[in-house]
């Protein structure tokens, strides 16, 4: 299981979504170019200590990143987007699956969108736009890895 942030605006959310895939164990790939220095004095207080724990993989674009899952053979690319008609909680995870979420003020551009193998939401009370990316991607990230066993913990 990976979780792929694609561009993300706000350091805090980056920093917070680094330091909840080192606590449970997954990768991150981090796709640029970001709306902040990656060495932000925002991302390292919300990553705290845990951004050196973090399995962090940048890309200088999305195609860097295309090219470097080609050459990987890495599983499916499931995004987290508003548009998407299937609720995550009706998703089957695998546990190589990449989960993409997009900026916080725009998403992903429609080539992005068009390049995910699938796409899920996080099912929301009708009117409102979107949560948080940062804890979006932590409910997600929570019940793929409760599918697949990657609960880091769970064995007691």
């Amino acid at each position: 299981m990976r979780l792929a942030l694609f561009e993300p605006d706000i350091p805090q959310n980056a920093g917070t979504m680094m330091r909840m895939a080192a606590c449970l164990g997954v990768a991150v790939d981090l796709i640029e170019p970001c709306g902040f220095l990656v060495d932000d004095r925002r991302l390292r207080r919300a990553g705290m200590d845990y951004l050196a724990r973090a399995a962090l993989h940048r890309h200088p674009s999305w195609e860097g990143y295309r090219a470097a899952r080609e050459d990987g053979g890495r599983g499916r690319l499931v995004l987290l987007t508003t548009r998407a008609e299937m609720a995550y909680t009706r998703f089957r995870f695998r546990s190589d699956d990449t989960l993409l979420v997009g900026r916080e003020s725009q998403g992903v551009p429609d080539p992005v969108h068009a390049a995910a193998d699938a796409r899920i939401r996080v099912p929301m009370v009708a009117g409102n736009r979107a949560l948080n990316v940062a804890v979006a991607a932590a409910m997600v990230l929570g019940e793929a890895l409760r599918q697949t066993g990657g609960l880091p913990g769970t064995d007691r």
